[in-house]
Order: C-alpha cells, then structure tokens, then sequence
C-alpha cells in the first residue's frame, strides 16, 4: 500500500512540473489517502500485536 502512495506522489509531481493541475491534485489525492491508510492499518496491526502478544505471553 505504501509503494502505490509513492507511486501516485511520483505522477502527482510528474504532472505537476508538466501543467496538467487537475491530474496532480487527484493523484495527490490518492497518495494521501493511501498513505492515510497504511498509517492506520500499521497503527492497528501494532495494537493487535500488543495484545496478542500479552496474552500468548500471560501477561
């Protein structure tokens, strides 16, 4: 997921030095919500793992 988030951050630079705005603002975008979301989904794996881990652990 955060592989694609740097891809779309890649084609929104790209368009933008090229001038193709409204191309570079969703692809932007797009790179912003997957990042937003790969932040999210480690947070969640991190908590989960905690937890997981305590009680495997019996602590």
């Amino acid at each position: 997921m955060l592989k694609w988030a740097l891809i779309f951050a890649v084609i929104a630079v790209v368009a933008g030095v090229l001038g193709f705005g409204g191309i570079a603002g969703a692809a932007g975008d797009i790179a912003k919500f997957l990042f937003f979301l790969f932040l999210a989904v480690v947070a969640f794996f991190l908590v989960a793992g905690v937890f997981v881990g305590k009680k495997i652990s019996g602590g």
